[in-house]
């Protein structure tokens, strides 16, 4: 473990990932051409991006028990073929209803690489650097977003549409040649058998894992941190920035690559942290999650149009939920045994993926509701306008105050079991900090 051959799957497998989080994205910039493609309602255009994210929630336990069972590597390939078959299907559809079985198969792919490769990190590395290649891991697969803002948004306003998402298709196809050759699922002096001998024990292994706090913990970590991020990224964040605000369509695509950079920059510093207070995670979850209410508050509170400079925090801050999710994972790992990680995993990853299809969702619905009272009065037809984002953004507040209402029970119960089986007692955040100070005194 934690050798030059551990290096080399983290790097094949971290491009897949890329690749993955790539066409995951692609729906992101094409929006508006898609809305000139296949035409039709926000509602109808939110459904070629929420029946994907539907999927790929859907597919989250599953897929955990099938790693458990068949191991990581086997859920890649097909996961990435998956993808290639999806984005070619999108690229030639002729219609919205062959668009959506595109994002369907770009959702069921999607949904295997991720908590795949947080199954290798912890079969091929150990120590205090698993969570800090867990965020790097992350990072890496960010870049895919940016190869969706820029060069396939470029790809697409001066190809069109198939040329762009045959292309996004082209790296889905690199990345399943790479894993089929390089990936495989432990080391080969690893003796320990990781795999669930059949379907049955897995599923059982599947029922433990959901019933311990630490996963409960981890799955609400994902859901409220996640959420916010995903839904401006992959639909309504260009939408906004375009028709809302008024800017530029490059520049707005340009703009989401700001996300990715926050997640370069704090994803590493929020491993550092996690690695060294892990009794302290869920504070930093619930920080990040304060951060971000307060950006958008700014954001849809500001009277007129608000200035750059609070979009830009905005997606900063919305950038750092990324990697802040990841910690999510971190509670799986640490509550769960290896051979039934892939299970614990795949019920964390459901939770940021299900805040974001009913946000996503009901985002469209209000903007459609909107437009249609507006019309109903005898206003002309304006979708899109500012105060109608205020209004179908505000819906997050509610999605994400359920999810820490959550996160807190769970934190409750986790912290129980941590005293009575471990003896560790978690003293509140303000006594710790005020310990920490008459020490340091």
């Amino acid at each position: 473990m934690n050798s030059r051959r551990s290096t080399l799957i983290f790097i094949v497998g971290s491009f897949a990932y890329l690749s993955a989080v790539l066409q995951r994205t692609s729906m992101g910039i094409a929006g508006v051409a898609a809305t000139e493609r296949f035409g039709g309602s926000a509602a109808i255009l939110s459904s070629l991006a929420v029946v994907q994210l539907i999927v790929y929630a859907a597919a989250q336990i599953p897929v955990g028990v099938l790693i458990d069972r068949y191991g990581p590597r086997v859920l890649m390939i097909t996961g990435t073929a998956l993808m290639v078959t999806g984005q070619i299907t999108l690229a030639l559809a002729p219609d919205i209803s062959v668009a959506v079985i595109g994002r369907i198969l770009v959702g069921a792919g999607d949904a295997t690489i991720f908590i795949s490769m947080i199954r290798l990190i912890s079969s091929w590395f150990s120590g205090r650097i698993v969570p800090l290649l867990s965020q790097w891991m992350g990072n890496i697969g960010q870049l895919g977003q940016v190869l969706s803002a820029v060069p396939l948004a470029w790809l697409l306003h001066t190809s069109g549409w198939e040329p762009a998402f045959l292309s996004a298709a082209s790296v889905a196809v690199i990345a399943l040649i790479v894993v089929i050759i390089f990936v495989r699922d432990r080391p080969r002096d690893i003796t320990e058998h990781v795999r669930a001998n059949s379907l049955g024990i897995a599923l059982t292994q599947l029922r433990h894992s959901f019933r311990r706090p630490g996963t409960q913990l981890g799955f609400w970590s994902h859901y409220v941190t996640q959420s916010s991020g995903t839904v401006f990224s992959l639909l309504w964040g260009y939408p906004f920035m375009v028709f809302g605000l008024g800017y530029e369509p490059a520049f707005a695509a340009g703009m989401l690559t700001v996300l990715v950079g926050a997640g370069l920059v704090f994803g590493p510093i929020l491993g550092l942290l996690t690695a060294r207070h892990p009794l302290r995670r869920s504070n930093i979850v619930l920080g990040i999650v304060t951060v971000i209410g307060i950006a958008w508050a700014i954001v849809l509170l500001w009277p007129g149009v608000p200035p750059l400079w609070t979009i830009v925090v905005l997606l900063v801050v919305l950038g750092i939920g990324g990697p802040g999710s990841l910690i999510g994972f971190d509670f799986a790992r640490t509550f769960n045994p290896q051979r039934s990680l892939g299970s614990a995993n795949g019920v964390v990853n459901v939770g940021g993926f299900t805040a974001s299809f009913v946000m996503m969702y009901l985002v469209g619905l209000l903007l459609d509701l909107q437009n249609g009272w507006r019309v109903a009065g005898g206003a002309s037809s304006d979708l899109y306008t500012l105060d109608a984002f205020r209004v179908a953004f505000s819906v997050q507040y509610i999605i994400v105050g359920i999810g820490v209402g959550f996160l807190i029970h769970a934190r409750r119960r986790t912290r129980r079991q941590l005293s009575r089986d471990e003896g560790i007692e978690v003293a509140p955040i303000w006594v710790a900090l005020s310990r920490a100070w008459k020490r340091r005194n």
